[in-house]
């Protein structure tokens, strides 16, 4: 017998409610509607639901405790949380307790339609299978580096809640300072190993000597200054998860014994002839392309496909601009907690958005961490550590270079022109050149949109084509769009 398509769909906002219900009945499913979680568990058991939407602010009650009585009562009925207040930790804690999925409004139809045939596959397709009972959310002090707005970090942060609950092993790449660590501690604590240790080892800090010892432990006399017997952090991590930091740091015969020990769950301490069993999750990572490694023949391929089960990249701060103001303000809040009104002068804001940071998200609250102890409540560019005042310098030099070249030197300035002036007639000749594109000309200054839209107005770059709009009286002005 075909199974039928119940879904319930729960949000205080009719507009929001009517789109849900009228895409999914336009799949085939049946739908019920609600404006409550009160109204929502008081039809709960009325229906065998293939599928539920939910708003995760309702005012009073939210969509997590929707979340959590569904997995206690119907585990195997697939949730999607809605929310118009998205958030990178939001999308973890969501999909790491079990929700299908995370969507952001708006949303658009196609995304819906698309969820749509997904859960509809999955209910015609069920077979019955034993679920791990969930336990109680627990209440997570916010990781301030995991925030984030943007839709590429949000979708790697709902990957990671999916797969903390496994017992797989994860691979992390990514530049130094976009937070691996964090990451891996963030799945250690939403994983049925959150209440066993969670041991960090930087491969790359340890001598090559040394690293065996450390990692496995010795016995008395097994080598020189050995006076004692001593387990490693592998015994250490017994039940809970070890991270391993730039694991191709070690050497290759180093990696055939942590493969051994990945495949039989056992480790042998050196100087000893027996082995002890330990139970423990791996999550390796590296700053390096790790294929890369394993073609040049620095780093094992058995040991890479075993570590592979999962594989996240982390992007760079360069390659997610949008996030970069909500973590500079939560790190200067952090260390302004007596005040954390501390503010940032725009032109400090556009600075941090544009600068590149190699040293990614430790380099940026590094930056913030200092400009906040010296500043007088607000960041201003005097504030920042000096090589983002370099930066700025030179950026606008070549941005002047740019503008006077080819120019006679009866048409060079008589008086030298301010940083701000300089800006100014770059931004101008950049949406001159795109002619009055926008997105193009964020493309080529680097910066968002929003940052171009703070430009534009600063510097009254106006529409030539428009009459009553303002203009600046040092730049040369082009249609804006």
């Amino acid at each position: 017998m075909t199974a039928k398509l119940q879904a319930l769909v729960i949000d205080d906002e009719p507009d929001i409610t009517s789109l849900v219900a009228q895409v999914l009945r336009l799949d085939g499913w049946e739908v019920t509607e609600a404006a409550s979680v009160e109204e929502a568990f008081k039809i709960l058991q009325t229906q065998n639901w293939g599928a539920v939407f939910s708003d995760v602010i309702l005012g009073g009650d939210d969509g997590f405790s929707v979340l959590r009585r569904f997995k206690q009562e119907m585990p195997a009925t697939p949730v999607v949380l809605m929310t118009g207040h998205g958030s990178a930790l939001g999308a973890l804690d969501a999909t790491s307790f079990g929700a299908y999925d995370y969507l952001l409004k708006p949303f658009g139809i196609e995304e819906l339609q698309s969820l749509s045939q997904a859960l509809k596959e999955q209910v015609l397709n069920y077979r019955p299978r034993r679920v791990r009972s969930p336990t109680a959310p627990t209440k997570y002090q916010p990781e301030l580096r995991l925030l984030g707005r943007s839709d590429a970090f949000i979708n790697i942060m709902k990957h990671i809640g999916r797969v903390a609950n496994t017992n797989l092993p994860v691979l992390l790449s990514g530049e130094s300072g976009t937070g691996k660590e964090v990451i891996a501690s963030s799945i250690h604590s939403r994983s049925p190993r959150r209440d066993h240790p969670f041991v960090a080892v930087n491969c790359g800090a340890i001598s090559p000597d040394l690293i065996e010892s450390e990692l496995f432990g010795h016995v008395k006399g097994s080598f020189t200054g050995a006076d004692r017997d001593r387990p490693g952090l592998w015994e250490a991590a017994n039940k809970g998860t070890i991270f391993l930091d730039e694991i191709t740091e070690t050497n290759p015969a180093f990696q055939v014994k942590i493969l051994r020990s990945l495949q039989q769950g056992e480790i042998r301490q050196v100087g000893s002839n027996e082995t002890k069993r330990v139970d423990v999750r791996i999550i390796a990572a590296s700053n390096c392309n790790v294929e890369d490694e394993v073609g040049a023949g620095r780093f094992r391929s058995d040991l890479f496909y075993r570590l592979n089960a999962v594989s996240i990249h982390l992007p760079p701060l360069r390659e997610r601009r949008e996030d970069i103001l909500l973590l500079a303000k939560t790190f200067a809040e952090r260390v302004y907690s007596l005040s954390p009104q501390v503010k940032f002068s725009q032109e400090a804001l556009e600075v941090l958005e544009r600068y590149h940071w190699p040293g990614n998200i430790r380099e940026l609250e590094n930056a913030v961490v200092l400009a906040t102890a010296v500043c007088d409540g607000t960041i201003r560019i005097k504030d920042l550590p000096g090589h983002l005042q370099r930066y700025l310098v030179s950026e606008l030099d070549e941005a002047n270079n740019n503008e006077v070249k080819g120019s006679s030197l009866e048409d060079a300035p008589k008086e030298p022109l301010s940083l701000s002036v300089i800006e100014g007639r770059h931004v101008a000749k950049v949406l001159a050149h795109t002619g009055g594109n926008k997105q193009a000309a964020a493309r080529l200054l680097n910066v968002d949109r929003k940052t171009l839209d703070r430009m534009i107005k600063r510097h009254r770059i106006g529409n030539i084509n428009d009459p009553t709009s303002e203009r600046h009286d040092t730049l040369e002005h082009s249609p804006v769009r």
